[in-house]
């Protein structure tokens, strides 16, 4: 199937050169995030892949580097789709009309965050950072800050994601 692609896709159309070394995979070594993107004391946050960097249309991707201890206030990221992995540490994810319902997430967990969900996020150790990585459906700042009384206050530092700038 991958042989017969190319012909495939050229057969009946009028043949267009891409140039592929430019136009094609990219590779973003981890050592060469961006940093150049608000930050917020307690956390340290960089941009991997976004329009910018790679060229990326519907996504956006970086990492999210939590102090101990650190939350948010309530809100939701309208009509994106959040998807975050964590690579070391211990996630708290609150969410629901009251920030009723409450799951952890460690090392090598995935978290799903559908559009328009009210939710917190957490870092649920009160000594050890908490580390992710963030992809976001679109490239857009998307942050609408809820009024719900937060179940576990926002304390010593806010955690803000790259989306919140």
């Amino acid at each position: 199937m991958c042989g017969n692609h190319e012909s495939e896709h050229d057969h009946g159309h009028a043949h267009q050169t891409i140039d592929w070394r430019e136009n094609g995979v990219k590779i973003i070594p981890g050592n060469a995030l961006d940093p150049n993107t608000a930050q917020t004391p307690g956390m340290n946050r960089a941009t991997a892949i976004n329009h910018a960097r790679a060229g990326a249309e519907k996504i956006w991707a970086g990492t999210v580097t939590i102090h101990a201890n650190a939350k948010t206030g309530a809100h939701h990221h309208g009509d994106l789709e959040s998807i975050i992995y964590v690579v070391k540490g211990k996630a708290r994810m609150r969410w629901g009309d009251n920030l009723e319902f409450v799951a952890e997430a460690g090392p090598g967990d995935f978290i799903f965050v559908p559009p328009y969900v009210p939710h917190q996020e957490i870092n649920a150790s009160r000594d050890e950072t908490l580390e992710c990585v963030l992809v976001r459906s679109g490239q857009e700042p998307v942050v609408v800050n809820l009024d719900i009384e937060p179940v576990e206050k926002p304390e010593n530092v806010l955690w803000k994601d790259p989306i919140h700038r």
